[in-house]
């Protein structure tokens, strides 16, 4: 089984707290809205403490064309998926030593918030010394589910190259996409809870000797995958593209079709893997907002200590797109977790779908 070794994150240098927030959103929507002050309670109800920007709350007050926006986004997701990659190839926290790029032998980018051609893995290829043969394959348009889809299809490619060291870079600057303009509840809701971050995680195949790399004695296997999309689903959650950049689409209704839908997706997953959801000991989940958290527990039952870590990443960072999930799993990753215990990763993004992954630590 493929095993995950090493991860890390990058924060945005602008920190802002949810008062912050809140006071900017009533300064710019409160001519729109004339319940504004009931609306801008989803501030605090999100339970969201802080969260960071690679700009500053000024650089939101004026108008930016969406080629202002995209470039601000090719710039940053150069210069921070590079560091992720640095500090995740040579993080002392779980490497004995520090792993040479010309080892990598695939890069997975994810993202959904800004576009470029060529890719973001391949502007970092360029200021890195990888090795020129390495394997691209950039993923555009998951959403929230990316950073989780990522992973499953690093598990698959190291299943099929046992010997095979692979990255998974998540860059999501969800902030570059804010539409001042845009007076719609899907926006101002958008503005509540949505981040930027960056992760990277380092997957290695079944030939390649764990114990020579692994400063931890047990680290997360992947067992098993599995993706699932909801038949015509296309518009609980997205983007509308226009001639001003991204929309935010997102759907009052996901937490009551997370309540419905979640239970039996995952059942009949663990199912297959001959395991029950009481075996289960961790729950990594994407906190997609405090509303996702609850539906998670109502859903499956899961006692509320099961969310803590997820419910902590929210608090101090928000919603970070696909790479919140990488975020929670670097927490699991830096506890000592026993020998043979189980962890459950879960994201859910547009289309409607959902991505799962069955852990083992050994």
């Amino acid at each position: 089984m493929p095993a995950i070794i090493s991860i890390s994150e990058v924060i945005p240098p602008y920190q802002v707290n949810q008062d912050q927030a809140s006071a900017f959103a009533r300064e710019l929507f409160s001519d729109s809205f004339k319940d504004i002050e009931r609306l801008l309670k989803a501030f605090q109800n999100g339970q969201i403490e802080n969260r960071h920007f690679v700009q500053g709350l000024e650089w939101f007050k004026e108008s930016h064309t969406f080629e202002e926006k995209n470039n601000a986004y090719i710039e940053s997701a150069v210069t921070l998926g590079r560091e992720a990659i640095v500090t995740c190839l040579k993080n002392d926290r779980f490497l004995k030593s520090q792993i040479s790029f010309e080892d990598i032998d695939a890069i997975f980018f994810i993202s959904t918030t800004g576009l470029s051609t060529p890719s973001i893995d391949a502007r970092i290829i360029n200021l890195l010394p990888f090795n020129p043969h390495i394997k691209r394959i950039p993923i555009w348009g998951l959403g929230c589910a990316g950073g989780a889809a990522g992973l499953s299809r690093a598990f698959e490619y190291c299943s099929a190259f046992p010997k095979a060291k692979v990255l998974v870079l998540s860059v999501e600057l969800c902030s570059l996409t804010f539409q001042r303009n845009d007076l719609s509840k899907s926006n101002l809701i958008g503005t509540s809870l949505f981040a930027d971050g960056i992760a990277c995680a380092l997957i290695i195949g079944d030939e390649v000797r764990k114990e020579k790399y692994s400063n931890k004695s047990a680290v997360p296997f992947i067992v098993a995958t599995q993706s699932t999309l909801m038949p015509n689903s296309l518009d609980v959650m997205g983007w509308d593209i226009r001639n001003q950049g991204l929309f935010v689409v997102f759907s009052r209704d996901i937490p009551h079709i997370i309540k419905a839908w979640l239970k039996p997706n995952v059942v009949g997953f663990l199912t297959e893997q001959q395991l029950e959801l009481g075996q289960i000991n961790h729950f990594i989940a994407h906190p997609g907002g405090k509303k996702v958290l609850d539906a998670y527990i109502t859903s499956l039952g899961i006692p509320a200590s099961m969310n803590e870590t997820s419910l902590e990443v929210l608090k101090n960072n928000g919603n970070m797109s696909s790479a919140t999930v990488l975020y929670v799993l670097k927490r699991f990753m830096e506890k000592d977790i026993p020998k043979g215990d189980l962890g459950l990763a879960t994201a859910l993004g547009p289309g409607f779908s959902s991505e799962l992954l069955l852990m083992r630590w050994q």
